[in-house]
Parts: C-alpha cells; structure tokens; sequence
C-alpha cells in the first residue's frame, strides 16, 4: 500500500485586489482539517471588502484522493455563505480532478475550473477589485 502524502496548505490574502489564494496537498486528516479551519477563517478575515465582494483562486493541483469526511468538510466551506466569493478559480492538474471540480461548482455561474495556473489568475481577476467610495 502506498503511503499517504502528508497534508499541506497555504493560505494568503491580497487585500488590495480582494483576492484570497489557496494552496493544498497531501492527504488531509481530521488534524490537518483542524489546523486548516482557523487560518482559512483569519485569511477571510483579512480582507477589507464587504461581505461576499472577494475573489478566491484555489490551487489543488498537488491534492491526493481524501476521505469521504474530508471531501464534506471542504465541500461545506465552498457552501458556506460566508465565504462565498463573487468570484472562485480552482486549478486542478487531471481530467478526473477537473471533472469532480466542475460537476460540485456546476450550479455556480461564478465559479470555473482551469488546468493552467495563469488562466485561472486571469478569469478570477478580471473583474478586478470592487470598487468603493474613498
């Protein structure tokens, strides 16, 4: 049996563009999961934009399979209103990872998934920043 990558993540936040970047990997345990939670929360935290003004670009490229429990708890953040972004990139490296990714965003009209890094950037931030009054 092969042995499971360990989890990793990085999570930064662009406040002027109102972008948030996600990066993981690995395989994610209840631990990882827990270690996740409160820096995706302090990311979101960040941002100086209203309520569900953000853009969010998500790199899954280096993900492994995760457990059933896992996949829920990722898929509840995606669900959870308040991180809802105007605007959610996933890059994914395989056809199957693409295919899962655009089957669960399918009732998003504002979310994509892409292959190539760059592409996903550009699609997220053309919208650009939102703009408020000085």
């Amino acid at each position: 049996m092969p042995a499971r990558m360990n989890a990793s993540f990085d999570i930064g936040v662009d406040p002027a563009r109102d972008l948030v970047r996600i990066r993981v990997g690995g395989f994610f345990s209840p631990d990882d999961l827990g270690a996740f939670m409160p820096e995706f929360r302090r990311a979101y935290a960040e941002l100086r934009c209203g309520p569900n003004e953000h853009l969010t670009l998500v790199d899954v490229r280096e993900l492994a399979i995760q457990s059933q429990g896992a996949v829920a708890q990722f898929a509840a953040l995606l669900a959870d209103p308040r991180f809802h972004a105007r605007r959610l990139a996933c890059i994914a490296a395989c056809t199957l990872a693409r295919s899962q990714l655009n089957r669960a965003l399918a009732a998003r009209r504002d979310a994509r998934v892409f292959a190539e890094p760059a592409e996903a950037e550009a699609w997220v931030l053309a919208a650009g920043p939102v703009s408020r009054a000085a």
